[in-house]
């Protein structure tokens, strides 16, 4: 099973069936080693010494994304709410976007949920809409080695 990924006017909504429990998905998805292991999805690498993660209302969560080609962006991101380890929320200064990922128990692991609203403009395309599933594809990958989540986040 892969992610699927839908493009709507200025939302974009991706979902996979994570292979473990909500528990250990939060975990991968909120630790500064479990975002480098899989943030940049199949079209990037994140240095995991470039992740910043301050998991609460208000805190950043930052990180570095590097192309194949070598260009270097940064990502930085603003959480809104973080209520573990059902839903995290937070948002994009630079552009306005809004991301709420959601997780929930399901048979044989978790259904994670990633809805973006207020798309920029640049990613309202198909290439953001497959970047975003090969993230979720990545995680589930991730998740797949048992000491994928040993780092344990701050709440």
């Amino acid at each position: 099973m892969t992610a699927r990924s839908q493009l709507r006017g200025d939302e974009l909504i991706a979902s996979r069936r994570l292979p473990a429990e909500p528990d250990r998905v939060w975990v991968a998805f909120t630790s500064p080693t479990g975002i480098a292991a899989f943030w940049g999805g199949s079209h990037a690498v994140v240095p995991p010494e470039s992740v910043i993660v301050d998991l609460r209302p208000g805190g950043e969560f930052a990180l570095d994304t590097r192309a194949p080609d070598g260009a270097t962006r940064r990502l930085r991101f603003v959480y809104v709410s973080v209520t573990a380890p059902h839903e995290l929320v937070f948002d994009e200064p630079l552009t306005g976007l809004r991301t709420t990922v959601s997780f929930r128990l399901a048979a044989g692991g978790t259904d994670l949920t990633v809805h973006q609203r207020r798309l920029p403009a640049e990613l309202r395309t198909t290439q953001a809409a497959e970047g975003l599933a090969s993230i979720l594809d990545a995680l589930a990958a991730h998740l797949q080695h048992p000491d994928a989540t040993q780092e344990r986040s701050t709440s």
